[in-house]
């Protein structure tokens, strides 16, 4: 097994041999290029958008600055929505679903390093897979940490961390990252809070 697929397989490896080190900066001169696109040259950010990202549906829309270590890692659903500065360290795969609505400064990491001084001073890392389900809202300023498994219809509050799994259908928030309730039909009819739609076009 060379390097690239040690880190694929969520092996301990050694990130600049077997090419890995060229790879990551192939994909820091596309990234450089997209966050210094003139912001009327949509046409073009799209497109390079989709030559960064590995895998996507329809509707891909990312607000630079942008940043990533690989992109080809990346897979996301259709509808895929993220703000300003989101930050994903994709040494090992990232899989989110479709709807995933991601606010200003998240970073997703896949990426660490062994606790121990001596293990860490290595150069050995390692990169543990995060998978985040269809419909997720994640908060501002949240972090995801390696191998965290997000359910279905999640919405996470700003500044959290993620620390562990978390399941389907419910509200979670803090440092570390808990549930903090399960999301229900009675909020089908709230916009912010207790403050009710005023319009009948939002089901």
């Amino acid at each position: 097994m060379n390097q690239k697929e040690r880190m694929l397989a969520n092996l301990p490896y050694k990130a600049w041999l077997d090419g890995l080190a060229e790879e990551r900066l192939e994909n820091k001169k596309r990234i450089y290029r997209y966050n210094n696109l003139p912001p009327e040259k949509e046409k073009e950010q799209a497109e390079l958008i989709r030559e960064i990202i590995g895998k996507h549906g329809e509707n891909l829309a990312i607000e630079p600055p942008f940043h990533c270590d690989y992109g080809s890692n990346i897979e996301v659903g259709e509808n895929f929505f993220a703000n300003y500065n989101l930050t994903i360290l994709d040494v090992g795969r990232v899989r989110i679903g479709k709807n995933a609505q991601i606010a200003p400064n998240v970073s997703i990491y896949t990426a660490g390093h062994p606790i121990h001084p001596d293990s860490r001073n290595s150069g050995y890392e390692y990169g543990i897979d995060v998978t985040i389900g269809d419909n997720v809202w994640i908060g501002g300023s949240s972090v995801i940490n390696p191998g965290v498994t997000i359910g279905d219809n999640v919405v996470i509050g700003s500044g959290s961390v993620v620390t562990k799994d978390l399941p389907d259908n419910v509200v979670a928030a803090g440092n570390p990252c808990r549930v903090i309730r399960a999301i229900t039909e009675e909020d089908r009819k709230y916009y912010f809070k207790d403050r009710e739609f005023d319009v009948e076009d939002y089901r």
